[in-house]
């Protein structure tokens, strides 16, 4: 197999990417992964995340339950203009008007916790990209007969590669709980005599709320998982740079 030839200025310009890899790793690992940890178990301990009494979350639904003498005498008259007007225009209007309750507004108790969850999900990608990339470049050779060190480094490559998909999926579950929810809203308001959709509306808060507090657990544990692994790997890379700038 030839061997890869790279131009010495090539060559130097990724030895300091990989000096400097290993320096923000070495920050991460050793400063800013146990700050995290400690922000988000402090987190964890708040009591907007430990409320005991769920119906507390309620939002209140402005969402008028209708006269059933009323609706039926607005029925019939409904279908007496019908057939008096065919004009199709103003069926297409009548048919795309909001309900008569005016807008509903969001549970604010669970925006508000998950504008604080959004940006650690995105900071916890961004910096576990950064010690897999790392990671990977430790990943020993074949070649040099450590088939066990190379089975081992691509075991906690999958490990990582799956926590990362995993971490994606939150932003996938946290745009599905504002769809369904404005869903059964959708419902709520046009079938405001079913109090099933009432209520889907306050279960689908309180599922949110208990898989927020466990989207925060999980972003805590990856921190330290991956500083555990990562300090594993840390004292062999920085020894392996030491002894590549000693031979240059």
């Amino acid at each position: 197999m030839a061997t890869l030839r790279v131009q010495p200025e090539a060559q130097a310009k990724v030895d300091v990417f990989r000096e400097d890899l290993c320096s923000k790793t070495e920050n991460l690992l050793g400063s800013y992964f146990p700050k995290k940890i400690s922000e988000l178990d402090a987190f964890l301990k708040e009591p907007v995340l430990n409320e005991a009494n769920l119906s507390n979350l309620k939002a209140p639904l402005d969402i008028p339950v209708p006269d059933p003498v009323k609706e039926k005498e607005k029925e019939e008259r409904k279908k007496q203009q019908e057939k008096e007007d065919k004009d199709e225009k103003k069926k297409g209007d009548d048919e795309d008007k909001g309900p008569p309750c005016g807008p509903v507004n969001c549970n604010e108790k669970i925006v508000v916790l998950l504008q604080r969850l959004k940006p650690e999900i995105k900071d916890v990608i961004e910096q576990l990209n950064l010690v897999t990339t790392w990671l990977q470049l430790q990943i020993p050779r074949i070649e040099d007969g450590n088939n066990f060190g190379v089975a081992v480094q691509e075991k906690v490559f999958e490990l990582m590669t799956a926590l990362h998909t995993k971490l994606e999926g939150f932003h996938t579950q946290i745009s599905k709980y504002f769809s369904e929810r404005g869903d059964a809203v959708t419902k709520a308001a046009k079938q405001p005599h079913v109090g099933d959709y009432r209520q889907l509306v306050h279960e689908l808060d309180e599922a949110e709320y208990r898989d927020i507090r466990l989207m925060v657990m999980e972003i805590r544990n990856a921190y330290v998982r991956r500083r555990g692994q990562g300090q594993e790997q840390l004292p062999q890379a920085t020894h392996s740079l030491t002894l590549q700038a000693g031979g240059e």
